[in-house]
């Protein structure tokens, strides 16, 4: 047989192919958003982008291949693959690829990313990621001279100046409206938003800011157990006026207090972070686990989830551990976290004891897989969000299922904490940030929060105390010092466990303490 021979295409010809299928490939969304969101002349500003965009790509290519060759047509290939990816990301589940985004990416677990495979996931990575790339390694090209290469990127970096300043009228709708457009352009979305992370992810690598030291001023017995919960939002808690019985057995627990709560973030990394720390802060401050045990407190953390702030403590236990010291509790559920607490409380050899459960228990897109099937109350429901979005309801049946299942796990452990006589007892349940169920055609979370609908951060805040624990702040208009506003942050946290575990501190602030002293 004859070998199939491919005919060599300068590299202008390559250059140009290539921007112009980034452009039609992978940045339809990106256009759709010029269009839906300009009034009057749109034609043109669409036009200048259009141009732009072929002239930036054209020159990055033409760059990538002469200096790099088989090292760039690899790198293009790759990003074909990204590319196709992210597209397939955004259409489906309306997501933006900003910082935010591609931190979770990278927070994010094979046992929940697998949660995102299917068929039509595949079949786009195939024809819109896998052949281009191919194409991109297989296709034979004429290099050139440097001095063509120097013609060909001096006339695109022209155009692209030429077409910016004549769009300078436009400058303020695109800096209204850049996190949108950086995060649905490809592939600079993720390329810029990648280096941004690896720079912020520097930052956090350096020591925690010490806070000032604290003490323990009294020898009661008290313990604090804080619950964090996982994509937990207010609008599907019958505790906060949802029509579905989604807290059953919470809805008839006395003395549970029930606050307004918005959070600071939309993902799992901030929203933790800001739980933990003594105020909103881009500062690594130290966080409540760690203050708490430099104090003197026993502390332990166990978790079924990732993402939190440096956890600097002695009993850190992940679910898999657990799983280990209570093989009879199945470790596929977040009961696991729950195992063997009052053992461990009362075994321990210090007055005061905070236990820190990091959940995961309705975080998607598999939220069917989230709880014991015992509890799935609302029925049929959907597999993923993919499936779920074709049909909302039922969706929206297996996430109320991970709240019946984290009603039922939350009334358990007052049950637990009740039945210790001989300590004071509070638990406190909060969840890192809330989720998004199909409402204008969104889904789970991660938007930035001048963009994220309500849904995405407001969020549940219960508190329950043993008698005569604490008494409580009354809710008013104001912030005074004897009554809290009616809207909470997730900061109170922090100085209201100080508070319940008797630690004196500068880095105490009665303002953010929803309990009286």
């Amino acid at each position: 047989m004859k070998r199939i021979k491919i005919k060599p295409i300068s590299l202008f010809c390559f250059a140009c192919i290539v921007s112009i299928g980034t452009l039609v490939l992978y940045n339809i969304p990106f256009f759709q958003y010029v269009y839906n969101n300009t009034n009057g002349n749109w034609m043109f500003l669409m036009v200048s982008l259009v141009v732009i965009m072929l002239a930036v790509n054209l020159m990055m290519t033409y760059l990538i291949i002469y200096l790099m060759r088989m090292v760039g047509r690899i790198l293009l290939a790759i990003l074909s693959v990204i590319n196709a990816t992210a597209v397939y990301f955004i259409t489906t589940y309306n997501v933006i690829v900003d910082a935010t985004t591609v931190g979770n990416v990278f927070n994010t677990r094979y046992s929940e990313a697998s949660g995102f495979f299917s068929w039509s996931l595949w079949l786009s990575i195939l024809v819109f990621g896998i052949l281009p790339a191919l194409w991109c390694l297989l296709q034979p090209v004429v290099i050139g001279k440097a001095k063509k290469m120097g013609i060909c990127c001096g006339s695109s970096l022209a155009v692209i100046l030429v077409v910016a300043l004549m769009n300078i009228n436009q400058t303020l709708w695109i800096g209204q409206h850049d996190t949108e457009l950086g995060g649905l352009l490809q592939p600079w979305s993720y390329l810029v938003n990648s280096v941004r992370l690896a720079s912020s992810k520097m930052d956090e690598q350096a020591e925690e800011i010490k806070l000032p030291d604290g003490k323990i001023k009294d020898n009661e017995k008290a313990v604090v157990v804080l619950v964090i919960g996982e994509s937990a939002r207010k609008a599907n808690f019958q505790l906060y006026g949802y029509q579905r019985q989604t807290n059953p057995k919470l809805s008839k627990r006395e003395g549970l207090k029930v606050y307004q709560t918005k959070a600071c973030a939309t993902y799992t990394t901030a929203g933790t972070k800001a739980i933990l720390e003594p105020k909103n802060t881009d500062e690594l401050y130290e966080m409540l686990p760690n203050y708490a045990f430099r104090t003197g407190v026993d502390v332990v953390w166990r978790t079924s989830n990732w993402g939190e702030p440096p956890i600097h403590i002695e009993e850190y236990l992940s679910d898999v551990d657990l799983g280990k010291q209570y093989p009879d509790t199945d470790q596929a559920y977040d009961g696991i976290l729950y195992a063997g607490l009052r053992e461990r409380i009362e075994g321990s050899k210090k007055n005061k004891v905070l236990i820190i459960l990091h959940t995961s228990t309705s975080h998607g897109p598999k939220y069917f897989d989230k709880y014991p099937k015992e509890f799935e109350v609302y029925k049929p429901v959907a597999h993923n969000v993919e499936e779920g979005e074709k049909n909302t309801e039922l969706l929206v049946n297996a996430y109320d299922d991970t709240i019946v299942y984290t009603d039922f796990l939350l009334d358990g452990l007052i049950d637990t904490l009740s039945a210790m006589t001989d300590w004071k007892s509070a638990m406190i349940f909060i969840s890192d940030h809330g989720e998004s169920l199909g409402e204008k055609g969104m889904f789970m979370h991660g938007l930035p929060m001048r963009l994220a609908p309500k849904e995405q951060y407001e969020i549940p805040f219960l508190v329950w105390t043993s008698e005569g624990f604490r008494d409580y702040k009354p809710i008013g208009n104001e912030k005074t010092d004897h009554s809290l506003p009616t809207i909470l942050e997730q900061h109170y946290i922090f100085h209201s466990v100080l508070n319940l575990l008797s630690i004196e501190s500068p880095a105490y602030n009665k303002e953010y303490d929803i309990f009286k002293r």
